[in-house]
């Protein structure tokens, strides 16, 4: 789609306009963690991708109600801990400040995909299991800014929010696009069990229904997705890639947090309750349950 508008008009047709408003579409990935992935020729087309995406948008009527976003993993950040001290990549850098002046104009926050199941995963030895589950623990305290952190999502969202801070994007939204915990994995992934991924994404879901900030932006209501809906029973990779879901591939509930209308006897019925519970959750995807949109 960076190729030209003709053929992110001709997708943006098919995949979209087509759709509304029976269903409801309220935003376009243009990629996913493309930045500080392994292929730099997907860097050098991200932002044209998204430009000629958010054109076809405008010229359809469509840009106000659908949003462009293109989500990032923490691995476009040279260094997140503490959070005060995160920065981006010096190689990211020069894809990610154009991107980011991009989304600035047209009003679009900065996605980010926050695991700390991952970094649990990857150093059990010196994280606190429980300062990843945001369960009670001693966290940690930023000297810099005299913050203390209960649990490592907050300080995931808030390293975000340092970096953008850095390169002159103080004022963008946060928003994290993906956060979850696996149910099952390998000998050598920790942490992977179903009573942490329950946990996880049942103090996940009750820190969101409380509609706070982190310490850093404490007046910015955090906004998350839990992924995901489904288990992956066909991703190649590790056991834990194929186990994120709410559900199992057959439709079945892995482990219920709580939400109303999950029910064992099938997928189907279950997705009709997740359009609205309250006022708060919405069924936008296929694969991520959103939380505060």
């Amino acid at each position: 789609m960076s190729v030209g508008e003709d053929r992110a008009m001709s997708w943006v047709k098919e995949n979209v306009q087509q759709f509304l408003p029976g269903t409801k579409i309220r935003g376009i990935a243009v990629g996913n963690e493309i930045l500080g992935g392994t292929d730099i020729q997907l860097w050098e087309v991200l932002l044209p991708a998204a430009k000629n995406v958010h054109n076809a948008l405008s010229k359809l009527g469509l840009a106000k109600n659908v949003q462009v976003s293109s989500p990032h993993s923490e691995a476009v950040f040279a260094n997140s801990f503490p959070p005060s001290s995160c920065t981006f990549k010096e190689d990211v850098l020069p894809y990610m400040k154009p991107l980011l002046q991009f989304f600035s104009q047209i009003g679009t926050p900065f996605f980010i995909n926050a695991y700390p199941f991952l970094a649990y995963k990857n150093d059990p030895q010196h994280i606190d299991l429980n300062y990843a589950l945001m369960e009670k623990s001693p966290g940690i305290y930023d000297a810099k800014t005299k913050l203390h952190y209960g649990n490592m999502f907050d300080a995931q969202v808030d390293a975000a929010y340092a970096a953008l801070e850095k390169v002159g994007f103080g004022k963008m939204e946060v928003i994290v696009s993906e956060t979850g915990w696996a149910s099952r994995g390998d000998d050598n992934e920790a942490g992977a069990t179903i009573k942490n991924a329950r946990t996880y994404n049942l103090n996940l879901r009750n820190r969101l229904l409380k509609k706070k900030g982190t310490p850093y932006r404490p007046k910015k209501v955090v906004r998350a997705y839990i992924f995901a809906l489904f288990n992956e029973n066909s991703k190649p990779g590790p056991t834990s890639e194929r186990n994120f879901g709410l559900f199992k591939a057959d439709g079945s509930i892995a482990y219920d947090i709580g939400f109303t209308g999950l029910v064992p006897s099938s997928a189907t019925s279950s997705l009709i309750s997740f359009k609205v519970v309250g006022t708060s959750f919405v069924l936008a995807f296929t694969s991520l349950v959103p939380l505060f949109l």
